[in-house]
C-alpha cells in the first residue's frame, strides 16, 4: 500500500492538490450540463456549463484552471469550480486596475434577491434600481446579456463590488439631452417614444430628452384622455413647440404635424349650407356637433325649434346622434361655428303677420302670468302677450291675476306683430269702446248713483259703478260727522249711494260724495248758491270742491 502512495505522491499534479488552491486540469468530456475535468487525482471533477461564457469555445483536451473547493465530496469526487478560479485570479487584478467610478464590461450571470449578479472578472452585484432608468419588472430578460457597467462601490473586507448600469444610461442621456437642447428649435419635427401618460398629457422621450405633449396639443378634435390616442412605448412624430434651455424643458405638439382643419373653413362650411355631423356633447345651453375631426359647431338651445319650448337639449338629442343642421355663423379666429336645427323648417313667425294681422279678433288660453301681463297661446309655440295696461279701460290693474288665471280662455285684439323678435301684443280692453270717450253721456255732476265698495284706502273708498267704472269717495265726503278711520264706517262689499261731485277726463277719475246723497234738490241748490262766489273767486270747478270748502 505504501508503494502505491509513494507512486501517487511522485505524481507532480497530485502533489499540488490542496484544498482552496488553483490547479490545472484537462477537459476530457463535454456533456449537456457539465464539463468533466481531469485534475490528476484518483477521480475526475465536473464543472457546470453555466460557469463558462460559451461552451462552444471549449475543446476536449484543452487545459483550464479550476479552484479545488474540496478534495472529496461524499462520493469521493473532488469539488472544483472554473468560475471561482477565475474570480480568485481576477480579484487582485481587479483591485489593482479598477477603482470606484471605473467603467467595465460585464455579463449578467443570474438573478438574485434584489437584483442581478454580474461578472466583471469577479462577481458583482447590480441592484434592481440600478438596472435602467425605470426599474424593470422582469429581470430574466437580462440574464446572459453583456453590458457596460459603472463601479459604484468596492468593499475590500467583504470582497464585494456594486455596479450600476443606470448611471451610465443617465450620463449618456444627459449628454444627448445637452446636444438636443443646443440643436433643436421650435417648428422641428422629431421622432419620439411615449414614455408616460398622465391625465393632462404624455411625456415623450426624444432619445435622451423628455418633452411634454399636452392633451390640448394631441388632436384638433375632442379627446377626454390622452390614452384615447397614445400608448406607452409607441413611436410618434411630434413638433417642437417651445424650448426652455435653462430648465431643460420642451413642449411638444402632435396635432401640429397634421393640417389644421380650420384652414379654409369658410369654403368648407359657408353660411347657409346644410351640414351633417355627430352630437359629441350636451350642455345646458346647447349641443356640440362634430362636423369632422377637430371641427365642432354649437347649436344653441334657442336654435332648436321655432315654436317648441325646449328647456334642455337632452329633450331632443343624445350623444352619438347623427343630425343635419344649417350653418349660421363662423368665427375662424375663435374657431367657432354656430349651427341651427330650426332653420331646416319653415319659420311660422314669418306667417304671423298674415295669420294675425293688426286689429284681428283672436282667442286662446292663458299659458302663463307674469308681473306685467299674461301670455296667451294662439297656436303651438306662438304666444301673444296682454299687458296689464291693456286689460281694462277703467280699472288700474296691478297684477294680471286680479283679472285672469292660468287656463282661462281669453278673447283679444291684435295690437302689434313683430316677427323678427317673435312678439305679438294683444289687448283685451280694445274689444269694447272706452267708456271715458262717452263719459258725459253716462255721468253728470250731481247724479245720484249706487254701487258696491270694492277697495278701502286710508284716504278714501273706491266704489264700483256702471260700465265697470270706479268712483272715489274721499274720507271727507263720507259723513257730516268727522271720520277718523274709513273702515269704522265702511267695508268692502257695502252698497252705498252717492252723488257724482267730480269728473276728471284727463286723470280718468270720478269723485263721489256719500254725504251729499242725503241732500235734497233744494239743499243742494242752497249749498251751490252759498258757495257760488267762492267758486268764482277760486275757480273751484266741481261740486266736490264746493262741498270740501263747506266742510271747512
Amino acid at each position: 500500500m505504501s508503494n502505491i502512495m509513494e507512486e501517487l505522491l511522485a505524481n507532480s499534479s497530485f502533489a499540488d492538490l490542496k484544498q482552496g488552491s488553483i490547479i490545472k486540469g484537462k477537459i476530457i468530456e463535454i456533456r449537456q450540463n457539465e464539463v468533466v475535468v481531469d485534475i490528476g487525482g484518483k477521480s475526475e471533477g465536473v464543472v457546470p456549463v453555466n460557469e463558462f461564457a460559451d461552451i462552444n469555445d471549449l475543446q476536449i483536451g484543452e487545459e483550464i484552471e479550476v479552484l479545488l473547493e474540496k478534495l472529496e465530496d461524499r462520493e469521493g469526487n473532488p469539488v472544483i469550480s472554473y468560475d471561482k478560479a477565475q474570480q480568485k485570479k481576477n480579484w487582485e487584478n481587479i483591485l489593482a486596475t479598477c477603482s470606484e467610478g471605473a467603467i467595465l464590461a460585464g455579463r449578467v450571470k443570474g438573478k438574485v434577491k434584489g437584483g442581478l449578479i454580474v461578472s466583471i472578472g469577479v462577481d458583482s452585484f447590480l441592484p434592481a434600481s440600478q438596472i435602467d432608468i425605470q426599474p424593470p419588472k422582469n429581470l430574466d430578460q437580462y440574464v446572459g446579456q453583456t453590458y457596460d457597467f459603472k463601479v459604484v462601490k468596492i468593499n475590500l473586507e467583504r470582497k464585494n463590488i456594486v455596479v450600476s448600469r443606470r448611471e451610465l444610461i443617465e450620463e449618456q442621456r444627459a449628454e444627448k439631452r445637452r446636444n438636443l437642447l443646443s440643436n433643436i428649435k421650435a417648428g422641428d419635427i422629431r421622432k419620439g417614444v411615449v414614455k408616460n401618460i398622465t391625465d393632462y398629457g404624455a411625456f415623450v422621450d426624444l432619445d435622451g430628452l423628455d418633452g411634454l405633449l399636452h392633451i390640448t396639443d394631441m388632436s384638433w378634435g375632442r379627446i377626454s384622455h390622452p390614452s384615447e390616442m397614445l400608448k406607452v412605448g409607441e413611436e410618434i412624430d411630434v413638433m417642437i413647440i417651445e424650448v426652455d434651455s435653462e430648465r431643460e424643458r420642451v413642449s411638444l405638439g402632435l396635432k401640429q404635424t397634421m393640417q389644421n382643419p380650420w384652414d379654409g373653413i369658410e369654403r368648407k362650411y359657408p353660411i347657409g349650407a346644410h351640414v351633417t355631423g355627430k352630437v359629441v356633447n350636451l350642455v345646458n345651453y346647447g349641443a356640440f356637433i362634430e362636423l369632422e375631426e377637430g371641427v365642432e359647431g354649437l347649436v344653441h338651445i334657442t336654435e332648436f325649434s321655432w315654436t317648441k319650448r325646449i328647456s334642455k337639449p337632452s329633450e331632443v338629442l343624445k350623444v352619438g346622434d347623427e343630425v343635419e343642421a344649417v350653418v349660421l355663423n363662423i368665427s375662424k379666429e375663435e374657431q367657432k361655428i354656430s349651427l341651427g336645427l330650426r332653420q331646416l323648417e319653415e319659420n311660422p313667425w314669418e306667417m304671423a303677420v298674415h295669420n294675425y294681422p293688426v286689429g284681428a279678433h283672436v282667442s286662446g288660453k292663458v299659458r302663463n302670468l307674469t308681473t306685467y301681463g299674461a301670455f296667451v297661446e294662439l297656436e303651438e309655440g306662438i304666444d301673444g302677450m296682454v299687458h296689464v295696461s291693456d286689460m281694462s279701460w277703467t280699472r288700474k290693474i296691478n297684477h294680471p291675476s286680479e283679472v285672469l288665471k292660468k287656463g282661462d280662455l281669453v278673447d283679444a285684439i291684435v295690437l302689434v306683430v313683430d316677427p323678427e323678435n317673435q312678439r305679438i301684443s294683444l289687448g283685451m280692453k280694445q274689444l269694447s269702446v272706452d267708456p271715458w270717450e262717452e263719459i258725459d253721456s253716462i255721468f253728470k255732476i250731481g247724479d245720484l248713483v249706487e254701487g258696491k265698495v270694492s277697495k278701502i284706502t286710508n284716504y278714501g273708498a273706491f266704489v264700483e259703478l256702471q260700465n265697470d267704472i270706479d268712483g272715489l269717495v274721499h274720507i271727507s265726503q263720507i259723513s257730516e260727522d268727522h271720520v277718523e278711520k274709513i273702515k269704522d264706517v265702511l267695508k268692502v262689499g257695502d252698497t252705498v249711494k252717492a252723488r257724482v261731485v267730480k269728473i276728471d277726463r284727463d286723470e280718468r277719475r270720478i269723485g263721489l260724495s256719500i254725504k251729499a246723497a242725503q241732500y235734497d234738490a233744494e239743499k243742494l241748490a242752497e249749498e251751490v248758491a252759498a258757495f257760488d262766489k267762492i267758486r268764482k273767486d277760486q275757480d273751484l270747478t266741481s261740486l266736490g270742491d264746493i262741498l270740501d270748502e263747506a266742510t271747512k
